[in-house]
């Protein structure tokens, strides 16, 4: 396919913010795009009062919460780099389609809230980018507001994610005495409150201003200089080996809401992530330059416009070059499809995509063929990407159709919204009840939404609370085992599964039965 191909595919950068709820995810992102010129005006995500929303959020049910449920792919050129930025929902009800589309990127940017330090959503999407390698750059927001201490993050980086840290810049102040930053990678000092010309001061060789400032008038001045000091004697040697493979985290400071900090943070983030990277399959790594398409879908939509039910499979590129009207393999069926509609995405405006290579996404629109984790490749050689991470559900319901005459419709919108993996299908063991698992709440308040208006299916949940799952080793056991504490039931592939009711009756149930042999598949892909 030549150079171009091969200069296109290496000027993709695809990734996905990661944070917890209200880090300035939805913030950083807009500035992001701002400078890519791919939208005028940042600032339109707006309070719900004005009733404007996010262009990024899509579906009724997040204009009605003002929050986005369905992660989203937005592009842009910046200088020669094609950037791919997959979005994550970052409320506390998240699904597993957060944690999947962090298997269709090659690096994460982790936003941390400078008051609030490392939270709990962050840990658990922070495992599953260790668990894949991936690199992690972490950005340090709100600056302009009374924080943590600098040294105190990094330490909590340390310590709560296990990650070692070098920050390419440091803040010199914060909240109402915020300055800007010491920027050790470019050498110099960019000023919070200065002019476009005056914005940069060059450092000289001993990285210092030279001369007068008023900047050096302030106390703060010193005090930076002395943490810098310290970090370029203690802190941990700039690695880019150590970036590539997820060891160690670049941090940037800055503001995403003042703007400040997130030109600086894009232009070096460019230079050190990874371009599309090599992924394991049935037969080995498949090159991202090699001439052969092939993709996998990691998310499937439906609904996404409500006036045509559609259905949109989430693509993304692994190798070669994607033409619209090309025929494709799905292995798993062994039958062939032609790509005639395909889509790319920029928050609401949807556009055709006649082309696009290795790092991109892609929607494809879907009438049920396409299951999560589907590959799809051209050429003779047929083989399939690793099987993605089934996640462990943590809350569980009880469903049935309000009316039995709809069972029809019942069972179809369960099955469909299924394979769409928004939750799981379990099925006890003894009664063939139906119950669904999900990683969040909202999941179950998406799913009901959705039953209603799409299946015209009206459903009843009972709240069976949150409870501890485990899968069987060697998938046999006796069915007498089930009790209201250690349920048994089935998944969707009818494999055993066992739902605790708490710790306690885990451990009572491994103590009574050590024959039985319990694993939960997200510690396997943490080894």
């Amino acid at each position: 396919m030549g150079n171009n191909f091969k200069n296109e595919v290496l000027s993709r950068r695809t990734f996905a913010i990661i944070s917890h709820p209200d880090a300035g995810k939805t913030t950083l992102t807009e500035k992001l795009l701002l400078f890519g010129g791919a939208i005028r005006d940042a600032g339109t995500v707006k309070a719900k009062k004005t009733g404007k929303f996010a262009t990024s959020d899509w579906m009724e049910i997040e204009k009605q919460r003002g929050i986005s449920v369905t992660s989203s792919v937005m592009q842009f050129k910046y200088n020669d780099f094609q950037v791919n930025i997959l979005d994550t929902p970052g409320h506390q009800d998240f699904s597993e389609d957060t944690y999947r589309t962090l298997m269709a990127v090659d690096s994460a940017v982790m936003i941390i809230d400078s008051a609030k330090g490392i939270e709990e959503q962050t840990i658990k999407l922070f495992k599953v980018c260790r668990m894949r390698g991936i690199p992690i750059f972490t950005f340090i927001n709100k600056l302009d507001r009374q924080g943590k201490a600098p040294l105190e993050l990094l330490a909590e980086l340390e310590e709560v994610l296990g990650i070692e840290s070098y920050p390419m810049n440091w803040p010199i102040g914060m909240g109402k005495e915020f300055l800007g930053i010491y920027d050790r990678y470019y050498n110099r000092v960019e000023q919070f409150r200065g002019n476009e010309e005056d914005r940069f001061i060059p450092l000289n060789e001993d990285g210092e201003i030279e001369g007068e400032h008023k900047l050096k008038t302030s106390g703060l001045y010193d005090q930076t200089i002395e943490e810098i000091m310290l970090l370029n004697e203690a802190g941990n040697e700039f690695s880019e080996k150590r970036v590539a493979n997820g060891t160690l985290t670049p941090v940037f400071f800055g503001s995403a809401l003042t703007t400040f900090g997130v030109q600086t943070f894009l232009e070096t983030y460019l230079q050190f992530a990874p371009a599309p990277k090599a992924r394991n399959s049935s037969i080995g790594e498949i090159d991202p330059l090699s001439d052969q398409f092939s993709g996998f879908v990691f998310k499937i939509q439906a609904n996404m416009n409500p006036a045509h039910r559609d259905r949109i499979a989430f693509v993304r590129i692994c190798s070669g070059k994607f033409e619209r009207g090309m025929t494709v393999n799905i292995p798993r069926l062994g039958k062939q499809l032609k790509l005639s509609q395909s889509t790319s995405f920029m928050a609401e405006e949807r556009s055709t995509v006649e082309e696009a290579v290795s790092g991109d996404i892609i929607g494809l629109y879907d009438t049920g063929t396409y299951q999560i984790g589907d590959t799809l490749t051209t050429g003779k050689n047929d083989f399939q990407f690793e099987k993605l991470p089934q996640f462990t559900p943590e809350l569980f319901v009880r469903v049935s159709a309000k009316n039995v005459m709809k069972q029809k419709s019942f069972y179809k919108g369960i099955q469909q919204l299924v394979q769409e993996g928004a939750i799981q299908l379990y099925k006890t063991v003894k009664t063939d009840e139906y119950l669904l698992g999900a990683v969040g709440q909202l999941q179950f308040e998406v799913f009901e939404h959705r039953m209603k208006n799409e299946y015209n299916a009206e459903v009843l949940m009972e709240h069976l609370g949150s409870k501890i799952t485990r899968w069987i080793e060697n998938d046999t056991v006796d069915e007498n085992l089930s009790s209201s504490r250690s349920l048994l039931v089935k998944d969707r592939y009818d494999h055993y599964v066992f739902l605790f009711e708490n710790d306690f009756a885990l451990r009572w149930f491994q103590d009574k039965n050590p024959n039985v042999k319990l694993y939960n598949p997200m510690d396997q892909h943490e080894q």
